[in-house]
């Protein structure tokens, strides 16, 4: 085509309907994407919940820091290797290992705890729009 042609009016929008599916697309392999990890984290959860009740039934501390640090070093290797920011990665660790310190103290309290639910906790009122 020469520079000087024009394109048919309705080629910008096939265009656009093109670009509307392919971001549809994508938008579902997000959204199953973040119903994996929802998943994942309540099962991660299940086992912190375990790992709690029995150190609150040994007397053993909520947190084991040497466990920590070596989980994350862990963590940030596989998130080089999968191209992640390992900051990123690591925030996110020290977000959930915050909160599974949080559930085993409740738990060596003698409190009851829903995974994945902190303290006083209310369900989000609002979605997340991350995409």
């Amino acid at each position: 085509m020469a520079v000087h042609e024009e394109l048919p009016a309705d080629a910008d929008a096939d265009a656009d309907a093109a670009a509307t599916l392919q971001l549809h697309s994508i938008r579902e392999s997000i959204d199953n994407i973040d119903a994996a990890l929802i998943h994942l984290l309540a099962e991660r959860f299940k086992f912190t919940q375990q790992v709690g009740r029995l150190k609150a039934a040994h007397g053993l501390p909520a947190a084991d820091p040497a466990r920590e640090l070596m989980q994350i070093d862990r963590l940030r290797g596989l998130a080089e290797e999968a191209h992640l920011d390992p900051a990123f990665a690591e925030k996110f660790l020290n977000f959930i290992i915050a909160e599974v310190i949080h559930h085993h103290v409740r738990i060596a309290g003698g409190e009851p705890v829903e995974p994945g639910r902190s303290a006083g906790a209310e369900p989000a009122s609002s979605p997340i729009s991350a995409s």
